[in-house]
């Protein structure tokens, strides 16, 4: 039965609603513009601009609500008003009707809701780019969220990479230096794998085991009978999402804010440090905070093993960072897969500048990330020095590590707390040498 919630599919049907999106959305921001320029309003985009976006990447899904997810993110891009709309999109997309849940479980795990949990709440938990989550509790008691894939998701997601590939493919053409097909291809390949609630699983284990050693994390165990390519069903984490919790920051103290940002940081660090295990889609939606000051991670669809060699010089580097100490900075990006067309002396010095940036909070005992530049001034320094920048290549498995750090330095920026991220740092370091 199909169901006007299920993600249109066609390439030429998602292209036309995303261009007619991008003229509607110009148009908006260049009106605003005027009126800043005339001492009117201060932002650029606004409210309704907002719902607009989204309202139209919530009914699309697929890779096109996974870029509004990570713009929702940005504390330096909107005001707090229009991110709390935006938020939306990381997990309030219209859900499909419950009938149509019914036939997905019932094709994938071969029977009835009714045999399969003893009890399935209709209304869904949350709804994100992929799939929906509901409640539920098996035979046996246990609590548990199921996640269902969308029908045609996966049609959807392909023609979302195709059309963007074609952009790429496009500006890529124009010089050596904008060719990011490479970045491109490896992006639209972990995306795809998302489709997999299999490997998901598989991932979810794999996470678990390499944060065993982060008291603080908590991951929830896979329900591996109740599991298909398209069905997931993982334990019940008992909490409020970060995403609710920054709802609430007015009525947060530093202290609990800083118990929370310490978590994030061991989350995406913690696993990476040990395994090279890193979780790239960092969104608000994807924690939670539970009542005994743990941190709970879910939805390891886009969960990525990194090269040993990318890990260990990682893992070694950020001692010295935080040390301030002496670093072979070419040596370590060349060991890693950088490679860089430029003078050595010109590159040492813009990454030196860079790291020393993006190193502050592990330098210092006494960190106000309510005063936090980091975001503003890597830009500035990227704007600057733009020539240099398009010229030093990371490796494309260096994709979703970014992603991953740099959605944490956004989460960390939105609480706003004041502490010893020296500490969290060093306490993750201590004790991991070479595997």
């Amino acid at each position: 039965m199909a169901d006007s919630n299920e993600p249109p599919q066609g390439r030429f049907s998602r292209f036309r609603k995303l261009a007619s999106l991008s003229a509607s959305l110009g148009t908006s921001v260049v009106t605003r513009g005027v009126k800043r320029l005339a001492g009117g309003e201060a932002e650029m985009f606004g409210k309704g601009a907002a719902e607009k976006l989204v309202a139209t990447l919530g009914d699309l899904k697929g890779a096109a609500m996974k870029i509004g997810q990570a713009a929702s993110m940005d504390p330096d891009l909107f005001t707090p008003e229009i991110r709390q709309i935006l938020a939306k999109l990381q997990n309030q997309a219209p859900a499909m009707n419950f009938a149509r849940v019914r036939e997905v479980v019932t094709d994938e795990l071969g029977g009835p809701l009714e045999t399969l949990f003893a009890h399935v709440e209709e209304q869904a938990l949350a709804a994100a780019s992929l799939g929906q989550v509901h409640r539920a509790t098996l035979k046996d008691g246990r609590k548990v969220v199921i996640k269902i894939q969308y029908p045609g998701i996966e049609d959807a997601l392909k023609s979302d990479i195709a059309n963007v590939g074609m952009l790429v493919k496009a500006f890529s053409a124009t010089s050596k230096a904008m060719d990011g097909r490479a970045y491109y291809q490896e992006f639209a390949r972990e995306l795809t794998h998302e489709l997999d609630y299999e490997r998901e699983a598989d991932s979810a284990e794999a996470f678990a085991k390499a944060s065993a050693h982060v008291p603080s994390l908590v991951i929830p165990e896979v329900i591996r009978n109740r599991t298909s390519k398209k069905v997931l069903t993982l334990e019940w984490l008992d909490g409020i999402t970060l995403k609710d919790f920054f709802a609430d920051l007015p009525n947060r103290s530093n202290d609990e804010r800083f118990a929370v940002s310490a978590n994030l940081v061991r989350a995406i660090n913690g696993p990476f440090l040990k395994e090279g295990l890193i979780h790239a889609d960092p969104h608000p939606g994807n924690f939670m905070v539970m009542a005994d000051g743990r941190l709970g991670v879910m939805d390891f669809g886009s969960v990525k093993r990194l090269s040993e060699a990318f890990y260990v010089a990682h893992r070694e580097s950020l001692g010295k960072v935080a040390r301030n100490e002496a670093l072979d900075v070419l040596g370590m990006l060349r060991a890693v897969g950088f490679t860089m067309d430029l003078p050595a002396e010109q590159a040492e010095s813009f990454i030196h500048e860079l790291l020393h940036i993006i190193g502050r909070p592990m330098r210092s005992d006494d960190y106000d990330f309510a005063q936090d530049t980091i975001t503003a001034d890597v830009r500035r320094l990227g704007t600057q020095n733009a020539a240099k920048f398009l010229r030093i290549r990371p490796p494309p498995e260096a994709v979703l590590f970014f992603k991953a750090v740099g959605g944490l330095g956004q989460n960390l920026k939105a609480l706003g707390a004041r502490g010893n991220f020296r500490a969290v740092y060093d306490e993750l370091t201590a004790g991991l040498g070479r595997p």
